[in-house]
């Protein structure tokens, strides 16, 4: 996740606009999810805001943390793993 994010943050305009950053808002969103849902189970998820794209790096890590805090098993941490490797192909970063 943190090398997404750099990847990103080295990102020229260009290519956010084209699709990283939104691809990056995506994860985000889907991470702090994941964690509301951990955290707060039964409760109607609340959708992380778009920030704009050169927030997106931001978004990733600070999602990204809250999420690995509530992951509890290696299966979870690699399924994490995962998740964020396949949107950063995407986001072709």
């Amino acid at each position: 996740m943190e090398h997404f994010a750099d990847r990103l943050r080295a990102a020229p305009q260009s290519r956010l606009q084209r699709g990283a950053a939104a691809e990056a808002l995506g994860l985000a969103r889907e991470m702090a999810r994941r964690t509301q849902a951990v955290e707060e189970p039964g409760t109607e998820p609340r959708e992380m805001p778009d920030a704009g794209m050169f927030a997106a790096a931001d978004q990733i890590t600070v999602a990204g943390h809250d999420f690995a805090l509530v992951l509890d098993t290696e299966e979870q941490v690699a399924e994490a793993v995962a998740l964020v490797e396949e949107a950063r192909k995407r986001a072709g970063v």
